[in-house]
C-alpha cells in the first residue's frame, strides 16, 4: 500500500487555545465589469463573439476599427438610381476555456484531535484562493491591451512619471473618439448574472501603491464627499473628472523595468523606477465567463473518515474546487493601459 506524507500545521497542545488569526484575504476588483457570458456544460470549450465595425472603419488598428468614415456628399441619391449596397465588416473573436483549481488534504488525526477547525479553515481559504485565481487571470489579459500610454516616455523602459490627470486625459480624448461608453452598472454581489447600476465614468483599477499619486490629482474627490453618490466597490478610493479610481493589492508592478531612478523621485525595488499599470474601462471593453451560477463552481469536500479502496481505513480528506474559466479583450479601442511610476514618499 502507498504511504502519505502529510505537511500539517504544528498542532498547540499544552498552550492555552485562543482564535485562529485572520490572514490576508484577496479580493476581486477587476470582476465588478467585463461583458458577462455563462457557457451551458456540453457546449464546447471555445467562446466564438462577433462584433461589426462602423462603417467606413479601417483595420489598421483599435482606434481606426471604432471610428466611422461617413461623407454626407457620397451619400447624396441620384433620381431614379439605386445607391450601390453596402456589406458589414465583422470582427470575429475566440476565446477558450480552461480549467482551474486547487486542493487540500488533511488527515483524520487533525480532524479528529486538534483543538481548531482546519477543515472549516481550508474551506473558507479555498474559496478566497478561487477569487484570487480569477482575478489573475483578468489581471493578465487586462494589463497585455495594446492601447498604451506611458507617463513620461514612450516605452515601459523610459517611464520616469508618476500617473497625471494630463495622461487620464489623453486616455479619455482617444477612448472617446472610438465612441467607448461610461461605465453605468457593475455586477451584483450574487449568484446571478446581474449589475448594479452606478454613476457613468471610466473605471480605473491599479495597485493600492498608486493611491498616494491619485489623491494628489487636481480636482479629486474622495468617497466620503460623494454624498448620494454610490461606489462601484469597497475599494473605490475617490474620482477625477469622468473616471472612478478602485485599488487592489493583486494588481502588482513591472518591478525595476522603468528608466533610471536617479533624480524621479519614484519608488523602485532595485536601480530602475518600478512601472505600474493603471487599467482603465469603457463598457464591454472585455468579457469574461461568468462565475455567478450555481453550476459554475464544482467544489470537494470529503471529509475524512470515509473509508474507500484508495483509503480503506478513511485516514485522509481533502476540501478543494475547480472551474472552467476565460477572460478576453473585446474591443481594446474602448479601454486604455498608463504605464506609470509612483512617487517614492521617502
Amino acid at each position: 500500500m502507498a504511504s502519505f506524507t502529510y505537511a500539517s500545521p504544528a498542532q498547540r497542545i499544552g498552550k492555552l487555545k485562543g482564535e485562529i488569526l485572520k490572514h490576508a484575504a484577496p479580493q476581486e476588483v477587476l470582476g465588478i465589469t467585463g461583458l458577462q457570458k455563462s457557457i451551458p456544460k456540453n457546449n464546447s470549450k471555445t467562446v466564438s463573439m462577433r462584433r461589426y465595425r462602423p462603417y467606413g472603419a479601417l483595420a489598421t488598428d483599435e482606434n481606426t476599427k471604432n471610428r466611422w468614415v461617413v461623407d454626407a456628399a457620397a451619400h447624396v441619391l441620384t433620381e431614379g438610381v439605386a445607391p450601390t449596397a453596402d456589406t458589414l465588416v465583422p470582427d470575429n473573436i475566440e476565446a477558450t476555456l480552461s480549467q482551474y483549481g486547487c486542493l487540500y488534504q488533511v488527515s483524520d488525526v487533525v480532524d479528529d484531535t486538534y483543538e481548531e477547525d482546519v477543515p472549516a479553515e481550508m474551506k473558507k481559504q479555498c474559496g478566497e484562493r478561487v477569487a484570487l485565481i480569477r482575478e489573475m487571470v483578468r489581471y493578465g489579459v487586462l494589463q497585455a491591451g495594446t492601447n498604451i500610454f506611458y507617463s513620461g516616455g514612450n516605452s515601459r523602459a523610459t517611464v520616469d512619471e508618476a500617473f497625471t490627470l494630463n495622461v487620464a486625459r489623453k486616455v479619455s480624448r482617444v477612448i472617446q473618439a472610438n465612441s467607448a461608453r461610461r461605465i453605468t452598472g457593475v455586477l451584483s454581489p450574487s449568484v446571478n448574472i446581474g449589475t448594479t447600476p452606478v454613476e457613468a465614468a471610466y473605471l480605473v483599477f491599479c495597485h493600492t501603491d498608486c493611491e498616494a499619486d491619485i489623491r494628489s490629482l487636481s480636482g479629486f474627490v474622495h468617497v466620503s464627499e460623494y454624498g448620494t453618490r454610490k461606489p462601484v466597490h469597497a475599494s473605490e478610493i475617490g474620482s477625477c473628472e469622468n473616471f472612478r479610481f478602485i485599488t487592489s493589492p493583486h494588481l502588482a508592478p513591472y518591478t525595476d523595468s522603468g528608466a533610471a531612478v536617479g533624480a524621479t523621485g519614484l519608488y523602485t525595488s532595485g536601480t530602475k523606477v518600478d512601472v505600474y499599470p493603471y487599467i482603465i474601462c469603457g463598457e464591454e471593453a472585455w468579457g469574461q465567463v461568468a462565475l455567478r451560477g450555481v453550476n459554475s463552481l464544482d467544489p470537494t469536500w470529503i471529509p475524512p473518515g470515509e473509508k474507500s479502496k484508495s483509503d480503506p481505513l478513511g485516514q485522509r480528506g481533502f476540501v478543494g474546487a475547480k472551474f472552467y474559466f476565460t477572460c478576453k479583450l473585446l474591443n481594446e479601442g474602448w479601454m486604455a493601459v498608463v504605464e506609470a511610476g509612483v512617487d517614492d514618499l521617502a
